[in-house]
């Protein structure tokens, strides 16, 4: 089985000064060794910030400063029925985002004052998933794996890795086979949360669905040149975290349990 040749999408010329500025910052993060998720996810914020922007003639970074709404999206997240007078996506309010870029801009002299310096952030709230899977509903989403199928034997182990582990999505879709160390029950996270390193114990009824994984599907699903990677696509790809979430999802859904979510990092958490 060969892999599917995709060829990357061009990113068009910057078309305003808020832009360009966006991209000095985004460069900036990766020279500071931020995750490529974490400067995927700021560049989405700013997309929504700058775009809001422009539909109201603010196209220069110095302009943020003297325009009131530009300023009230760097604090406080308007009511629901400013948003939608004002017609400001929820995304672009996000504290963090277009706020750092500011403080950036003004560290680097392109901003004279930072005008959201004295306004005080709200604090973002911590609430529980809204669903949380019983041991029970695990096991019956679990079960509907077709293992004799090489997709299906591979979603029981991506699940059975996510149930034993509670690991991120990106974690596990970042393993490589020599981080697994079996014998001594645990797998090599690499630069996991906060670039950091760490071992993760996994318990044997996992390791026994990744070995028979390992034994009998991914060889039908690997091709030259082989990264190594230990779970792959059905064009014998890495998975994206994208791709890991949806494909979660579907077996979640499959099992018409009334509960909505996928992997860990999502609405529905599987029990530790």
């Amino acid at each position: 089985m060969s892999r599917v040749v995709t060829s990357r999408k061009q990113r068009m010329p910057p078309a305003s000064p808020l832009e360009i500025m966006m991209r000095e910052y985004l460069r900036a993060l990766a020279v500071q060794n931020y995750s490529e998720y974490t400067i995927s996810n700021r560049e989405f914020h700013l997309v929504s910030f700058i775009q809001w922007c422009q539909e109201r003639g603010v196209a220069d970074p110095v302009e943020v400063t003297r325009h009131p709404r530009t300023l009230s999206a760097l604090s406080v997240p308007l009511s629901e029925e400013e948003r939608r007078a004002d017609e400001l996506p929820f995304a672009a309010l996000a504290p963090g985002s277009p706020a750092d870029v500011v403080r950036w801009m003004t560290r680097r002299n392109h901003l004279l004052h930072n005008p959201a310096s004295e306004l005080e952030l709200p604090r973002l709230g911590q609430p529980l998933p809204r669903n949380i899977l019983s041991a029970r509903e695990v096991e019956q989403i679990l079960q509907l794996c077709n293992i004799d199928d090489t997709i299906g034997l591979r979603d029981r182990a991506v699940m059975e890795v996510l149930y034993s582990t509670g690991m991120r999505r990106g974690e596990v879709v970042a393993l490589k086979l020599y981080d697994l160390s079996f014998d001594r029950g645990v797998l090599l996270v690499r630069q996991g949360k906060g670039k950091k390193d760490r071992y993760v114990p996994i318990g044997e009824r996992a390791i026994a669905w990744l070995e028979k994984y390992i034994r009998e599907a991914r060889p039908q699903l690997a091709a030259e040149p082989d990264d190594m990677t230990v779970f792959l696509t059905a064009q014998g790809e890495p998975f994206s975290r994208d791709h890991m979430t949806s494909n979660v999802k579907a077996r979640i859904d499959a099992a018409k349990l009334g509960k909505t979510g996928a992997c860990i990092s999502s609405g529905t958490r599987w029990p530790r």
